[in-house]
């Protein structure tokens, strides 16, 4: 594919390295022909990397398979998932699967791009509904904008609630952010 057909979210190949297309951005240079700045993560190492590509130039895209995964439990730095269609378990450790442990209970479903059958990328849900374990009990008459408390939360994760939030209640994160959104209604 020319680097003129790339999209953000993408993943190439470049020296037999694969990368995701962060963000990208079309720079006309005073002198020569035009160029992408582009913002590519490693998928192997996990860094971000700057690189120039020229707009003519000719990209290897990397396809993924994705396929749905359950998460079933984690087992110190190990954490085990079963495909869905297969039944088929696999076992990602944490430098795979990062913060992912702290949002994720058992059953969860998550999405994994796999290339040549190793798991390339791993996708949470975008929310997660955790159950509240910890957290100091509301202050009465507190009624400052803005305030919040820290929270202890099922998985052991640990985020800032508003002061209304309870021990006990079911809330929602965000993956991205790792920020309360809501309380959730059962």
């Amino acid at each position: 594919m020319k680097a003129s057909e790339m999209k953000k979210g993408q993943t190439i190949k470049i020296d037999s390295v694969l990368y995701v297309i962060v963000d990208f951005q079309h720079v006309k240079l005073s002198k020569g022909g035009a160029v992408y700045q582009t913002k590519l993560r490693n998928l192997a190492a996990g860094g971000i990397r700057d690189i120039r590509i020229r707009a003519e130039e000719v990209l290897e895209d990397a396809f993924l398979e994705k396929r749905n995964f359950e998460y079933l439990y984690s087992a110190g730095p190990e954490h085990i998932f079963m495909d869905l269609e297969s039944y088929d378990q696999i076992t990602l450790d944490d430098d795979a699967f990062g913060e992912g442990a702290k949002y994720c209970k058992p059953n969860t479903q998550i999405l994994i791009s796999m290339y040549d059958g190793r798991p390339v990328l791993v996708q949470l849900p975008t929310t997660v509904d955790l159950e509240v374990t910890d957290t100091v009990p509301e202050i009465k008459g507190a009624t400052a904008t803005n305030q919040y408390k820290p929270a202890t939360l099922e998985t052991g994760l640990v985020i800032q609630v508003p002061p209304f939030v309870k021990v006990g209640e079911l809330i929602r994160v965000d993956t991205r952010t790792g920020q309360y959104v809501t309380r959730v209604k059962e």
